[in-house]
């Protein structure tokens, strides 16, 4: 497969939705030249639980899972990451390490913006600055339900509602009905419980006639029965 070629900031499909969408015309071509670039095949790596940040990511193209390992040795997806997502940013603000790891899930294309660069851009654009602080607001919300909905919610509640955290982070504009191809022990690490208990429920799901299955594809037919078995104990 060719590589793509390296895109430019100032071009950017995601430059009006993206953490840089307040930059000048000028700070986009300075991103576009201190960037790197880089291709993930489905699996690898893109920064290591542990580690000190560098920079951050960009997500150009592709799924990102951002995970990190419980205490009993399971993994535990936190975050599911799409096209215009940004990645790290947490730790580079904290000067800490990363407490999780980032996946590809499927084959991804990844900017990635050194810290001198990112922290200048910081210091001479207020703007990214709150937009930035607004991210990681929003990001500490969705950890906290996250671990609410883990405490109070059956299996069966939590599979729906990560079922449709899926659609609501993948499903592209203009597609009516919406699939995925997910590994059940993906499934399982999002839901938080066992992948035999996924695969439990999922096929329990696919008898009502809620999603349908093939291969490691999940496809959901009635998103609003889903929601309502998500919000059952709400």
């Amino acid at each position: 497969m060719t590589r793509p070629s390296t895109p430019s900031c100032q071009s950017c499909e995601f430059k009006h939705t993206s953490l840089f969408k307040s930059c000048s015309a000028t700070e986009l071509s300075t991103l576009s030249e201190t960037k790197c670039f880089n291709t993930y095949k489905k699996g690898q790596v893109i920064f290591h639980e542990g580690n000190r940040p560098l920079g951050i990511f960009c997500v150009y193209s592709g799924k990102v899972k951002v995970s990190r390992m419980a205490s009993d040795g399971k993994e535990q997806i936190i975050r599911l990451a799409k096209q215009g997502d940004t990645l790290g940013f947490r730790s580079l603000i904290d000067n800490s390490k990363y407490t999780a790891s980032a996946v590809a899930m499927d084959d991804c294309d990844v900017c990635f913006v050194p810290a001198s660069e990112f922290n200048d851009l910081l210091t001479n654009n207020t703007q990214v600055t709150n937009d930035l602080m607004r991210m990681l607001a929003k990001s500490l919300g969705e950890t906290q339900d996250k671990f609410v909905h883990l405490a109070m919610k059956p299996v069966r509640e939590r599979l729906a509602e990560a079922l449709l955290l899926l659609k609501t982070t993948f499903q592209k504009e203009g597609e009516s009905t919406f699939s995925i191809a997910i590994s059940r022990e993906d499934l399982s690490s999002i839901v938080g419980t066992a992948k035999e208990t996924v695969i439990r429920f999922l096929s329990e799901f696919k008898e009502e006639g809620i999603v349908s299955t093939h291969g490691s594809t999940v496809t959901i037919l009635k998103p609003e029965v889903l929601m309502r078995i998500s919000s059952m104990y709400e």
